[in-house]
C-alpha cells in the first residue's frame, strides 16, 4: 500500500491524480487484507485500528482541514528577506497549533503571491515544505499525523512540549539559512522586478476571522476530551467518542459561519481530504498484521538505542508516509519493552521516553526529506507549480535540498539532543 502511494505519482501522475482509482487501488489491496484477518480470527485487532484509530485521525485531520480553509490572507507586503523569513517563521510556530497541512495551506498562497515579482523563488517553496509543512509541527498532537496516533497510544498531550529544545533548534538553523540564502538572491533580482514589488504592495488583511474561534475549540477538544479530563470515555461506549462529536460540530459551524467566497477564493476543495481518507484506510487496515508482527518479533530486529530508532524512523518517513511508519516503530519499542530488552525509569505511552522522542522527532522531521515523506509535501510543489514556480523534480529536491540543507540540521539535533 505505501509503495504503491509513493510509485503511483511516479509512474502515472494524471491517472492517480483521480481519487477514484485511488479507491479502487485501496479496496483491491485492502478488502482481502480484512477478510484474511476476519478469518483468522483477527477481528478484533482490525476493529481497532480502522474504529479507534483511523476515525479519530480522519475526524481531526478534516475539522482543521475546513476550519484553516476558512481562513484566507489578502495582500500583497514587499518580498523582502526578512519579510519571507517572518513568513516562514509564522508558518513554522502554527504548524504546531493548526497542523502542518492546515499552516501551510493558510500560508502558502499569501507567500507565493507576495513573491510574484521575484524571479528567484523556488528555495523560498522548499524552505516552505520543511519549515511549515513538516518540522514546526513537532510541539502538540495537533501538529502533525504521526503525533496524533502516538497520542491515541497515550503519550500525553503537554509531554510532546518537552521536545521543545529540538523543534527551537531546527527552525532557528533553517530559518538562518534561509535568510542567508535568500538574501544572496534577492541581491540578484533585477532592479525593475523588485520596483514593481515596491509599486503593487498592498496592505495584509484576513477574512474569516471567526475561523480562528472553532481553532481554538478544536485544540481545546483534543486537549480536554479525553480520559486525563474524563475518566467515563475509557468504560462508556455513548462517551468514547465525545471529542470527535464535538470536532464534527465545530466542522458544521465553520461551513455555516464562514462566506463561500472566502473558501471560493481559497480554492477551497474537497478533494485532497478524500484523498487522504481514501488512502489511509487502505494505510490502517493493511498496517493491522505488520503491526502484529512488528510487536512479535521486535526483538530480532536489532533495535535498541534512541539513535538508531530515529534514523530508521527517520529513513522510513522519508520515503513512505510517516504516520504508519512512526506507529510502526513504536509498537517495535512496545515489543522490546514486553520482552525486557530495554527498559527505563522514564517511561510515556508504555515505552521509554528517550525513544518515543526519537520516533517523533525522526517522522516529523525527515518527512520533509522528499515530497511524498509527508501529505501537504505535494500539495504545497502543486499550488507552487500552478502558481508558475519552477520547482525541482523527485530526485532533484532530494539531491539539490534534502541532503544539502536538511540532512545536516537533523545530524546535528541528534547529535546533541539524541
Amino acid at each position: 500500500m505505501l509503495l504503491t502511494i509513493a510509485i503511483a505519482p511516479l509512474v502515472a501522475e494524471h491517472k492517480w491524480e483521480d481519487n477514484r482509482v485511488k479507491a479502487i487501488i485501496t479496496a483491491i489491496i485492502a478488502v482481502p487484507t480484512a477478510i484474511i484477518l476476519i478469518c483468522m480470527g483477527m477481528t478484533h485487532e482490525l476493529i481497532h485500528q480502522v474504529v479507534f484509530d483511523y476515525v479519530p485521525f480522519i475526524i481531526l485531520l478534516l475539522s482543521l482541514f475546513v476550519v484553516t480553509g476558512g481562513l484566507r490572507i489578502k495582500g500583497d507586503i514587499v518580498a523582502t528577506p526578512l519579510a519571507n523569513t517572518i513568513i516562514l517563521h509564522l508558518g513554522f510556530v502554527l504548524a504546531s497549533f493548526m497542523g502542518t497541512t492546515g499552516a501551510a495551506m493558510l500560508l502558502i498562497r499569501p507567500l507565493l503571491e507576495i513573491n510574484k515579482q521575484r524571479t528567484r523563488k523556488t528555495h523560498t517553496v522548499l524552505f516552505f515544505i520543511a519549515l511549515v509543512a513538516n518540522c514546526g509541527g513537532l510541539l502538540t498532537p495537533l501538529g502533525d499525523p504521526p503525533l496524533f496516533l502516538l497520542y491515541l497510544r497515550g503519550a500525553e498531550f503537554s509531554w510532546f512540549f518537552k521536545l521543545l529544545p529540538e523543534w527551537a533548534l531546527t527552525g532557528a538553523l533553517l530559518l538562518i539559512i534561509y535568510y542567508i540564502w535568500d538574501t544572496i538572491e534577492f541581491k540578484k533580482e533585477p532592479l525593475s522586478a523588485h520596483k514593481r514589488d515596491v509599486a503593487e504592495a498592498t496592505s495584509l488583511r484576513v477574512k474569516g476571522r471567526i475561523n480562528f474561534l472553532w481553532l481554538l475549540l478544536v485544540i481545546a477538544s483534543v486537549v480536554f476530551l479525553n480520559e486525563t479530563y474524563i475518566p467515563r470515555m475509557g468504560t462508556n461506549i455513548a462517551l468514547k467518542f465525545l471529542r470527535e462529536y464535538a470536532l464534527i460540530i465545530i466542522i458544521i459551524l465553520s461551513l455555516l459561519t464562514t462566506k463561500r467566497v472566502v473558501r471560493k477564493r481559497n480554492h477551497f476543495t474537497w478533494g485532497p481530504i478524500v484523498e487522504v481518507a481514501i488512502l489511509f484506510v487502505g494505510i490502517f487496515v493493511t498496517m493491522t498484521p505488520a503491526l502484529m508482527f512488528l510487536n512479535t518479533h521486535a526483538a530480532s530486529l536489532g533495535l535498541s538505542s534512541a539513535a538508531q530508532f530515529y534514523y530508521f524512523t527517520g529513513g522510513l518517513s522519508s520515503f513512505l508516509d510517516n504516520a504508519p511508519t512512526a506507529v510502526s516503530f513504536y509498537t517495535v519499542a512496545q515489543g522490546l519493552v514486553e520482552n525486557g530488552t530495554i527498559a527505563s525509569d522514564a517511561m510515556m505511552a508504555g515505552i521509554p521516553e528517550k525513544i518515543l522522542a526519537a520516533i517523533s522527532i525522526g517522522a516529523v522531521f525527515f518527512g520533509s526529506m522528499t515530497y511524498i515523506g509527508n501529505g501537504p509535501n505535494f500539495m504545497v510543489k502543486s499550488i507552487a507549480e500552478n502558481s508558475g514556480v519552477k520547482m525541482p523534480g523527485f530526485f532533484g529536491y532530494i539531491v539539490k535540498f534534502s541532503l544539502i540543507v536538511l540532512l545536516p540540521v537533523y545530524i546535528l539535533a541528534e547529535l546533541i539532543f539524541i
